[in-house]
């Protein structure tokens, strides 16, 4: 098997997985709360970061790390997971799946728009072009396929799911600065911010929650939305003969999480879902053309 072959099944197997989360966070928050949500599938993701830490050999890195970075991830981790997935699957508790998962995918979009003040990037005219065709795929999911009516099904929920984009937006641009191995800057990000998360919880909602199966639930997002997922991805990366090669595979995603979100969750997908989709798909698309990475 060649390395690109390699990069390629590490790829997919990611793409597949998170293809499958959008699902898992609306059967989880048929019982549970989304901050009892976050709480457990933080444990979980914990978890298994922690074996993946050890098992990749960066435990000794783990006691090298300065405190001045400790302090840095442990703030990263009030953005995320403690602030995004706790906006996001409040999110997914308001909308249905199908309008939830394709507005939160337009985050490469909003991420191309906060790097020009805060990393003295440029636009292109084609990334302008990208903005607009995207945010009018957001508007027609939005509205149910009426754009100039403005009238939103759930406007609160619409709104968490863009601010959703820009705190991810945040954490990954604030991320450039750090220089710990990014697994492990992952692991220390969840650690740091579980007892806020817990904290938050404990005065909220409590942990109690209806059902086991909610529990099941959280496993399973805390395992691939928040963890092993991550992990796939980043080796397919390093694998891959071509960035975009791998970054293409992205797309194939929301598209399989649609049919997941009917089959499984039982949504009835709306036509202008679909279509506000393929013009998200599309922004992406163009927005990635001669794309410039972060530095």
């Amino acid at each position: 098997m060649t390395q690109q072959s390699k990069a390629y099944l590490y790829g997919i197997s990611a793409v597949l997985l998170w293809s499958t989360v959008a699902t898992a966070f609306k059967l989880s928050l048929r019982h549970m709360e989304p901050i009892q949500l976050l709480f457990y599938a933080s444990l979980s993701s914990i978890t298994i970061l922690f074996l993946v830490v050890v098992i990749q050999g960066h435990l000794k890195t783990l006691k090298s790390i300065p405190r001045s970075e400790l302090i840095f991830c442990a703030g990263m981790g009030l953005l995320n997971p403690c602030l995004y997935y706790w906006v996001l699957f409040k999110a997914y508790d308001l909308l249905p799946a199908q309008e939830a998962q394709p507005l939160n995918y337009t985050w490469a979009i909003t991420l191309s728009i906060l790097a020009v003040p805060l990393l003295k990037q440029h636009l292109r005219k084609i990334d302008l072009v990208a903005i607009g065709v995207s945010y009018f795929g957001i508007l027609v999911i939005a509205t149910h396929g009426s754009p100039l009516s403005l009238h939103f099904s759930d406007g609160f929920g619409v709104s968490l799911a863009l601010v959703s984009t820009l705190i991810w937006s945040l954490f990954w641009i604030f991320n450039t600065r750090s220089h710990i191995e990014p697994v492990v800057g992952l692991f220390l990000n969840f650690l740091f911010a579980l007892p806020v998360i817990a904290l938050i919880t404990g005065f909220t909602t409590g942990f109690q929650i209806e059902s086991t199966d909610g529990l099941y639930g959280a496993a399973y997002v805390g395992l691939f939305e928040m963890g092993i997922t991550f992990v796939l991805w980043l080796k397919a990366l390093r694998l891959t003969e071509s960035a975009s090669k791998i970054a293409n595979l992205i797309f194939l995603s929301p598209i399989l999480s649609l049919f997941l979100i009917h089959f499984i969750v039982g949504e009835t997908i709306h036509w202008s879902s679909g279509i506000g989709l393929l013009l998200i798909i599309a922004g992406n698309a163009l927005q990635q053309t001669g794309k410039r990475q972060l530095a």
